[in-house]
């Protein structure tokens, strides 16, 4: 109960700034074990260091929204500090330079620690920026993408800064901008407004979303652009980031099609099939359901967004899923592979089929390449044969059967 309490008036008292010491000890004991050392480390030097980013934002949504949200990483800016004694302590870290001109390192691979910084674009792509050292915390939050991502927590004594009312957008669970100048800068965010709807279940406010449909994608590298829809795939809320592909016409320029007809149909899919989905193809689904109701090869999809060969081998062998289905479909299925590698197995009668029969683990194989060599079959003959004693199996063993 006094948790209750607590947690109640955190949640009532956010907006007004204060400070929430007990939003530290949330952090994971190894995380804080590693915060604490680096506390000790800055306190000499400076008290204006905030945890800043996603890791604050998870922890204001575990209050708000009264779920256990894991953090698994911590982004740190350091203030009032200069860069030369930064570069020193972070020597005495033994913190690891990941982008020295920027002033960022990495802490035992979960903590990353920078100076705050300026970002001003100079020219074209995601490298052209001009960097510059903010001395001001509102001045360094404003060149964030969204309101709740801006939220900034001391290390110290747990000083709570929300610049922006991004404690209100998690309460009203929404997504909006802070500055349109700065956000046009960098046009990854808009694709970044399309993960965060999905992975959150947030919408984009109406403003924010004009704002993103007018920015072009053309500039952004095929890893920047892939990295953004996997993590959409494997969204909590994959209807919310299929709307957000179609309204903010990011299927338009990353695709050259327009999916918004298939919205409802395809929106309608993805929520009744991910109670269904098997954990290791989790980031699969989505385009699978996408491709099957645009009528579309799976291989225009894993084209245009340059995916890894990991989804060119899951995705060689998949077929539609059939409107109706019987034993022998699921067995002809399983000529190619077990069915638990079988994108179509999030429909309950799929699976149910598939491990009473023998097919979930395995693909079925009514005759070994073995036994056919020992009948003298080789080469594109044996291959051939194999098939046909398969089908043969499937058409006389599940003949009438439903």
């Amino acid at each position: 109960m006094k948790w209750e309490a607590s947690s109640l008036s955190m949640q009532a008292s956010f907006n007004h700034g204060g400070f929430y010491p007990q939003l530290l000890k949330e952090i994971p004991c190894d995380l804080f074990s590693q915060l604490q050392t680096i506390k000790n480390h800055l306190q000499p030097y400076t008290t204006r260091a905030y945890i800043v980013g996603g890791a604050v934002r998870d922890l204001v949504r575990h209050h708000i929204e009264n779920k256990k949200i894991p953090i698994v990483d911590l982004d740190i800016e350091v203030y009032g500090i200069d860069p030369k004694d930064f570069e020193k302590i972070m020597d005495q870290l033994g913190a690891k330079g990941v982008g020295k001109s920027f002033f960022v390192y990495k802490y035992h691979e979960r903590i990353d620690i920078s100076l705050p910084r300026i970002e001003s674009k100079v020219g074209h792509g995601h490298r052209g920026f001009r960097v510059e050292l903010a001395k001001d915390e509102k001045e360094a939050s404003r060149r964030r993408d969204f309101c709740m991502n801006a939220l900034m927590l001391n290390v110290f004594d747990g000083k709570f800064l929300d610049f922006w009312g991004g404690v209100e957008d998690i309460k009203r669970r929404r997504i909006r901008i802070i500055d349109e100048e700065k956000f046009k800068e960098d046009s990854l965010r808009v694709l970044r407004g399309m993960q965060f709807s999905a992975r959150l279940g947030y919408r984009i406010e109406k403003k924010s979303c004009e704002i993103m449909r007018s920015i072009a994608l053309d500039d952004l590298s095929h890893e920047r652009v892939f990295w953004e829809f996997e993590k959409m795939f494997q969204g909590a809320y994959p209807h919310f980031g299929l709307y957000y592909l179609t309204h903010l016409k990011i299927d338009r320029k990353i695709f050259n099609k327009d999916f918004s007809k298939l919205f409802f149909s395809s929106a309608l899919e993805l929520l009744k099939a991910k109670n269904g989905y098997e954990p290791h193809l989790k980031k699969f689904y989505f385009l699978y359901i996408l491709a099957n109701k645009a009528h579309l090869p799976y291989r225009f999809f894993l084209d245009r967004l340059h995916t890894p060969n990991e989804y060119y081998k899951i995705f060689r062998y998949q077929k539609a899923l059939a409107h109706v289905r019987t034993d022998r479909y699921v067995a002809a299925l399983a000529l190619r592979f077990g069915l638990k590698d079988f994108l179509g197995n999030y429909v309950k009668d799929v699976k149910m089929r598939a491990k009473k029969w023998g097919f979930w683990e395995s693909k079925l194989q009514a005759v070994s390449a073995k036994e056919l060599m020992n009948e003298g079959f080789s080469g594109k003959a044996l291959g051939e044969e194999l098939r046909r004693r398969n089908l043969m199996f499937i058409r006389n063993h599940f003949k009438g059967r439903q």
